[in-house]
């Protein structure tokens, strides 16, 4: 699967990949219908957009009126500033409820209960989130040391739910065998770099240590990456898929 755009890894958002149709048909085919789908934690609607594809009607939250403020328009899809504990939907309306790259800051029982509640019966919920980053080995190498090691103190706790594909949060609905799922895209050495600032341990980093904390990397970066323009870059996705109320 190619895709543009989720949720960086610690947070913030950036424009990777826009799924494209193979994980968006999926849900479709296994959702009780395309009515309604609510994408939480949305941020500039990089799965928002595509969900529109397949369901007559989107709604996409989150509690950032800046990530709101850069959301891409589509006819369906109507934005709104609310919590993912607080949707502000009626009962029993949403055929499809996903998080991608957010969940880890979610209040996770206030979640769950939303979802139940705005959930019809047999709705499908997924939350997605993506693994390293891979390019080749010498870029590869460069992204695990510094990811590992350079920014180790600068995480916050819930970067270990990323680390395990989620595995490790509680997941309140019968489980259903998600597809194998990549995503990719044709980056220059630039997006990489910008890619990687926006991780929410370098911004950590640099409040600590100053903007220049991060020039070792962007070396490093540039001596293993080459004289390539653009290269693939590729992300595992990782799903945990359920059904609610059947």
């Amino acid at each position: 699967m190619a895709c543009r755009g989720l949720h960086a890894p610690g947070g913030a958002a950036t424009a990777l990949c826009e799924p494209t149709d193979p994980l968006v048909d999926w849900l479709a085919a296994v959702a009780p219908g395309c009515g309604l789908a609510w994408d939480a934690g949305c941020g500039s609607g990089q799965l928002s957009v595509p969900l529109a594809a397949r369901f007559e009607r989107v709604i996409a939250t989150d509690v950032s009126p800046e990530q709101l403020a850069r959301a891409a328009p589509h006819p369906r899809v109507e934005y709104r500033c609310s919590p993912a504990e607080a949707s502000g939907l009626p009962p029993g309306v949403a055929d499809l409820a996903v998080a991608a790259q957010a969940a880890h800051w979610f209040d996770l029982d206030g979640y769950y209960a939303e979802v139940r509640r705005i959930a019809r019966p047999g709705a499908i919920f997924a939350l997605a989130t993506y693994g390293e980053l891979q390019v080749d080995d010498a870029v590869d190498r460069v992204v695990q040391c510094f990811r590992t090691e350079v920014l180790a103190p600068h995480w916050p706790p819930e970067r270990r739910h990323v680390d395990d594909g989620y595995q490790s949060l509680p997941f309140a609905f019968p489980e259903i065998e998600p597809p194998a799922v990549e995503m990719r895209a044709e980056w220059t050495l630039a997006r990489l770099i910008g890619y990687v600032q926006t991780w929410s341990a370098v911004r950590a980093l640099q409040r600590m240590e100053g903007p220049d904390s991060v020039d070792t990397v962007r070396r490093e970066l540039a001596l293993a990456w080459g004289a390539a323009g653009a290269r693939s870059v590729r992300w595992p996705l990782a799903l945990r898929v359920g059904r609610v109320g059947s």
